[in-house]
């Protein structure tokens, strides 16, 4: 079976902080930055470990997340898949 291995791409000046993010990300790789961003809110700074499910993206009210995934296949190598 392929692992997925992905990564996003974050809009921290479009981010309003709302955290919604976080608690979905099933391997936790999500937390709240302690800086702010222009307008004055803290966004999510991505660690290692996104397995590209797109659930920041389909929860986030305000598009801020850019999604992008590969799938490692130990018969194939790898195959890219770009999800936005």
């Amino acid at each position: 079976m392929a692992k997925a291995v992905g990564t996003v791409l974050i809009d921290v000046e479009r981010c309003k902080g709302c955290e919604l993010c976080i608690p979905v990300c099933p391997p936790k790789v999500l937390e709240m930055s302690v800086e702010v961003n222009a307008i004055g809110f803290r966004y999510p700074i991505l660690h290692p470990g996104c397995t590209g499910c797109e659930l920041c993206a389909e929860i986030c009210p305000d598009y801020c997340f850019e999604v992008f995934r590969e799938s490692k296949s130990p018969a194939h190598g790898l195959g890219a898949e770009v999800s936005a």
